[in-house]
């Protein structure tokens, strides 16, 4: 959700719930606006979950997009809970990928990345030649809680997760394929494993080791000068009028 690098086209999250969609649509917009009549267009895309899949300004996005034929890809990432409530509790219609109305729409196994990447070709080449947008349900799962306070079991049992894990875990599966379809043996696979567990521990070994960020950081990448540099705001406001910073 915080990540943001504009020179690779990641415009981020939004700490509201469906807010990016609403920005992606933009993007989408600024991308038709800019290409010239009958060249290919670049594709926006905007992912949410199942959880958000009923907000209003998704609907809203949805139907502008359908008007002006914007090269815009819906994602629904299904994950089946939400927060902590099941699809049939929370939405009159689980079928997410017919929820854009007259916008067409896939659903797609997200637990199998060869299905994934077929989806998303198909939906991008869709969307870039003036067909405007298109819905795409994702059928995901997670194994874990929304968060570190959501123990992931008061909503499922155990026997539900375990069974998932045995049956679609993705990673499994492109394994099996591998060793099936491309020679690639268990030792090979074992030996990337251990090289990606090795990475990941390096990297959080770093994160712990390095001092917090000063306070200066508060308004770093915020406010800009009138030639568009970095600039800090005489005061920043805290809770208190003692804890506020000034120059």
């Amino acid at each position: 959700m915080h990540f943001y690098n504009k020179s690779h086209n990641f415009y981020g999250g939004q700490g509201i719930v469906g807010a990016q969609v609403p920005v992606g649509t933009g993007l989408a917009f600024a991308n038709k606006y800019k290409t010239p009549p009958g060249e290919r267009m670049p594709v926006a895309i905007a992912c949410y979950g199942d959880g958000a899949a009923n907000q209003g300004q998704i609907w809203e996005a949805a139907n502008m997009a359908a008007l002006w034929k914007l090269p815009m890809i819906f994602v629904i990432e299904n994950n089946q809970y939400g927060m902590g409530t099941s699809t049939p509790r929370s939405s009159s219609n689980t079928e997410y990928y017919t929820a854009g109305n007259l916008i067409p729409g896939m659903k797609i196994d997200g637990m199998n990345v060869l299905s994934v990447r077929e989806g998303m070709k198909a939906a991008k080449e869709y969307a870039s030649t003036g067909n405007g947008p298109l819905y795409l349900e994702f059928s995901t799962y997670r194994y874990h809680g929304h968060s570190m306070s959501d123990p992931g079991t008061t909503y499922r049992n155990r026997d539900e997760i375990a069974a998932m894990r045995a049956t679609r875990d993705p990673i499994d599966h492109i394994k099996k394929l591998l060793m099936d379809y491309c020679a690639a043996t268990d030792e090979e696979l074992k030996a990337i494993e251990k090289d990606i567990r090795a990475d990941v521990a390096a990297a959080c070994d770093r994160a712990k080791a390095s001092k917090p960020p000063g306070l200066d950081q508060l308004t770093t990448n915020i406010y800009l000068d009138a030639n568009g540099k970095d600039a800090h705001p005489d005061v920043v406001r805290m809770p208190t009028y003692q804890a506020s910073i000034r120059k």
